[in-house]
């Protein structure tokens, strides 16, 4: 289950970089994040783990993550390393000195025959969540 999701936000994107790429700022922006606690604490960088617990249909998580690969200022990726099967990234593209666009990348292996007949209604949830989740990420940034 794969998906991407894109907003221009209407600040900078120096400052919305600081705000995607400090795991810390995850739970003001991204819904049912209730923990995120990075290793080392800040901006990402390559080897930063995650340890998340996020509340998503009706369901409580709790994911260990890593990030694989760092372009500073513009995009990281990752990947769990515990809990669900997940990696995905996000990238910061400057469309003007006070406007970017951002993106959400995110790919999810379903486990067990029941988490694969749900696959329709999980993706059209997860989508919707994502959506929603930027339009607080581009009112928190000030847009």
């Amino acid at each position: 289950m794969e998906l991407q999701e894109s907003r221009e936000i209407a600040c900078p994107a120096a400052r919305v970089w600081a705000v995607v790429a400090d795991y810390g700022q995850d739970p003001r922006w991204r819904k049912g994040v209730e923990t995120m606690a990075p290793s080392p604490e800040g901006i990402v960088r390559v080897g930063t783990t995650t340890a998340e617990v996020m509340r998503f249909a009706g369901r409580t998580y709790r994911n260990g993550g890593e990030v694989v690969r760092v372009e500073a200022g513009r995009s990281f990726a990752w990947r769990t390393t515990s809990g669900i099967d997940a990696e995905g990234g996000r990238l910061v593209e400057p469309l003007s000195a006070d406007r970017c666009r951002f993106t959400f990348r995110v790919r999810v292996t379903p486990r067990g025959t029941s988490e694969r007949l749900l696959e329709p209604v999980l993706r059209r949830l997860l989508r919707r969540s994502i959506r929603a989740d930027l339009r607080r990420l581009a009112a928190l940034c000030g847009s």
